[in-house]
């Protein structure tokens, strides 16, 4: 799943105040909805913590390629061979025989290159048409915290066609992910056990729940990962994204980013402008928008797509629909039921429960996908749900979520989603004001997602008790003297919703906004052909879009 990733969305605010780490979204705006992730454990573990050697701030410049500590690293060739044996592919029936697979060195402090580095894990798919290849296409799907690799091997098929046979598709884990030094915390029991929980009701009972699991949580990242945790921040990944495009032989970086993806491909630009090439970013995350705007937004954004999920069920799709057959109730009788888990928790052939939190997890990854996909297996698993009193399919799809295989074991992208977007950087806590204001906007904008919220909800920040900082603040990115950016929005998206498209195009100096009107979480694999004709015209030829051009 290409994805921004969101919290689940009733979860969202009291993790944004009282830190609960693993129920939290990405402080910029992206996977599962408002990714902010807060952090707040008690004072004592605050205080105690190491803080990192921070990370320049964007006005001050790496050299790159032209440092001359850094030339070893540039200068580097990747021993690509056959990928080794992939029990996932395997079991999917996946060939991986073309492909190749290789590692990146990159230094794990760039103030500091000739100490400690790491290994970066990567993936090629070579351009099927050879005599006509143009250089290589770098990919980031998103998160953060997704697996580039994965994207690579087992969505082969979204860049068959054009892009394909004119680019290497080159795939990497950024550091702190899947096969690259990943950042681990806690065990898959303890993940199951988290997940299970629903949260309090009582605001007081949350919080000292909430700031036991943040500390918890905390101590556990450091214990097992505490050395790579000040390095995650996405300007390093941008960094390391400098060195791919050298040693793969590229004088210009070609490069997809979707949700998160965008975030460091905004960054990429700031920082190399003269190396950027052809850039989509697509599913955008406005890396000027506040923390809360951010959460708030995506809480929004996926409320409106419930709606729109729920109208569509009762009006289209009656037959497999047990939402009812008013289209003005549809929306709040699925949310009362899924509410409602919290007492009835739904049981499952594998024995675990489905309680409320766990069935707002698999309705939210489903609202991911497009009306014509995935809207489907929400309707199958709600009707399995609420008619045949099972829990299966919300499960399954809540375990595809937070990354759970059907063995029980987990990725670690969600704890590195944490550690990245918190190394990004805190939010402060809202004003008084501003806290009644966000209360009376959900109240009004989104009342199903944020039943029950209160001011209390907003006493603090995110990311304010995780023990490494770095300077970063909201801003808006320019990228002088870059080349053309190709920024892609799609007007039905929940994670990334539209006006954040909107804002990081405008914000460029020299950038093109395309539209998908539909639903679902970026245009990239959609099946729109004017989007893909878009992309193969812009990567091949340099050719972008008419400004205002929708893809309907």
């Amino acid at each position: 799943m290409n994805t921004h990733r969101a919290t689940r969305p009733r979860l969202l605010l009291a993790a944004f105040a009282a830190g609960s780490l693993l129920l939290a979204t990405a402080c910029g705006g992206d996977k599962k909805p408002a990714q902010d992730e807060a952090a707040s454990a008690p004072a004592s573990t605050a205080a105690a913590a190491p803080t990192a050697t921070p990370t320049p701030t964007p006005t001050v410049k790496p050299t790159g390629a032209d440092d001359p500590a850094l030339k070893p690293f540039y200068g580097q060739q990747i021993a690509w061979a056959a990928c080794p044996p992939d029990a996932k592919a395997a079991e999917q029936k996946i060939d991986l025989s073309l492909m190749k697979c290789g590692k990146l060195h990159v230094p794990l402090d760039y103030t500091n290159p000739s100490g400690e580095a790491i290994d970066l894990a990567l993936v090629k798919n070579p351009a099927a048409k050879q005599d006509q290849r143009l250089g290589s296409l770098i990919v980031n799907p998103g998160g953060p915290g997704a697996s580039g690799v994965e994207t690579v091997k087992f969505g082969d098929k979204q860049f068959e066609g054009t892009l394909h046979n004119r680019f290497d598709v080159v795939g990497f884990d950024p550091r702190g992910t899947g096969e690259s030094s990943p950042v681990l915390c806690l065990d898959d029991k303890q993940r199951d056990a988290l997940n299970a929980e629903d949260s309090p009701l009582d605001p007081a009972e949350a919080k000292t729940r909430s700031d036991k699991h943040s500390a918890d949580f905390i101590a556990a990242c450091q214990a097992k990962s505490g050395k790579l945790l000040p390095f995650v921040g996405t300007r390093n990944t941008a960094r390391d994204l400098d060195v791919l495009r050298a040693a793969v032989g590229d004088q210009k970086l070609n490069y997809l980013g979707i949700s998160y993806g965008t975030y460091l491909g905004a960054l990429y630009a700031e920082e190399f402008p003269k190396t950027v090439g052809r850039l989509i970013l697509d599913g955008a995350v406005d890396p000027a928008e506040q923390g809360l705007d951010s959460s708030l937004n995506q809480i929004i954004g996926f409320e409106k797509s419930f709606e729109r999920f729920a109208v569509d069920c009762v009006q289209n799709h009656a037959d497999e629909c047990p939402l009812g057959k008013s289209s003005d109730k549809a929306a709040k009788k699925a949310a009362d039921f899924l509410d409602g888990l919290r007492d009835k928790p739904l049981p499952t052939k594998d024995g675990r429960k489905v309680g409320s939190d766990l069935g707002w997890t698999g309705v939210t990854a489903l609202l991911y996908g497009d009306e014509k996909t995935m809207w489907q297996y929400l309707r199958m698993s709600l009707l399995l749900a609420m008619k045949g009193g099972q829990g299966d399919g919300l499960l399954g799809f809540a375990d595809m979520y937070n990354g759970r295989d059907d063995k029980g074991h987990y990725s670690p992208e969600s704890e590195a989603l944490v550690a990245i977007r918190c190394a990004d950087g805190a939010s402060p806590a809202p004003s008084a004001e501003q806290a009644q204001q966000a209360v009376q906007k959900l109240q009004q904008e989104a009342p199903l997602l944020a039943k029950g919220v209160s001011v209390e909800d907003f006493s603090q920040g995110s990311c304010v008790s995780w023990p490494f900082k770095t300077p970063e603040k909201p801003h808006t990115v320019r990228a002088e003297g870059a080349a053309p950016i190709l920024v892609v929005g799609s007007t039905g998206d929940p994670a990334t919703p539209y006006a954040a498209a909107e804002s990081l195009a405008k914000g460029f100096a020299n950038a093109t906004l395309l539209t998908r009107v539909g639903e679902g979480h970026g245009a990239f694999g959609s099946g729109n052909g004017c989007i893909d004709a878009a992309y193969a015209a812009y990567l091949t030829e340099g050719t972008l879009p008419a400004a205002g051009t929708k893809c309907s």
